[in-house]
């Protein structure tokens, strides 16, 4: 059987844990040699890397913090030395500590800014020459659906939610002409192993009131569910789709 992605390479930030770790195994049993950072975690990335490989596929970890450039650039140098190039790029790193407006600082608002927005852009501007190198040019961008609805436990992780929505949706613009297409998926609740923030329940009382449908079928989703989309995007099958937001939530949203 023909693989997808044979033969491509892949950079997914965050891609050692979580929706990231699927995403990294996903593309990897496509075909892809798959780099991927971690910041926090290096036992999970490490394993994320082993059960590629032993699947028979591709992968290589690296520590890298988002939020350096310097970093970011050795990681583009880093997967252009092992592949030869740039064909998708994943961004997904993102850091969720859930506090309210009142416990941030100053230090933590720069933080979750220049980590889940600023390590999207530094991704994309140091990736983006070799993507224009790529036959197949793709930047995928893991959002969430507080990015377009609010959570009631951070706001500050949905701010920059939907400054990825926009981040996108220009870059599509802007680089059309290079054959590159920029698009973002929404996920909703997804089991992973663990949040990276403290947790606390909502705050303000929900309205119960009976159903007309059968809502059974809304569920948590899974980190495959939402590599299923980010491999489909990554396909030339998705060549006529580019800023667009897909939510990946079970219909969630819907109420």
């Amino acid at each position: 059987m023909v693989k997808l992605l044979e033969g491509r390479t892949a950079i997914v930030t965050g891609g050692g844990k979580g929706i990231g770790a699927g995403i990294s195994k996903a593309l990897a049993a496509e075909g892809a040699n798959v780099l991927f950072n971690y910041n926090s975690n290096p036992d999970m990335a490490e394993r994320t890397a082993a059960d590629i490989r032993e699947a028979g596929g591709t992968a290589f970890t690296m520590y890298v913090d988002v939020a350096d450039r310097d970093q970011v650039d050795a990681m583009i140098a880093k997967t252009v030395e092992l592949y030869g190039g740039i064909d998708i790029l994943v961004n997904n790193a993102a850091w969720q500590p859930n506090m309210d407006i009142d416990e941030y600082t100053e230090e933590d608002y720069d933080r979750i800014m220049d980590i889940n927005l600023g390590g999207y852009f530094r991704c994309m501007q140091a990736a983006l020459p070799y993507l224009k190198n790529s036959q197949c040019p793709r930047i995928i961008n893991i959002s969430s659906v507080h990015g377009i609805r609010p959570g009631d436990f951070d706001v500050c992780y949905s701010m920059t939610k939907g400054g990825i929505k926009m981040l996108t949706r220009e870059a599509a613009l802007e680089f059309a002409q290079y054959g590159i297409t920029v698009n973002e998926i929404l996920p909703g609740g997804t089991k992973i192993e663990f949040k990276s923030g403290q947790t606390h329940p909502f705050k303000h009382k929900r309205i119960e009131r009976p159903r007309k449908y059968d809502l059974s079928f809304m569920k948590p989703g899974t980190p495959e569910d939402v590599a299923n989309i980010v491999i489909f995007l990554a396909s030339e099958k998705s060549h006529h789709i580019s800023g667009a937001s897909i939510i990946v939530d079970g219909g969630a949203i819907l109420l």
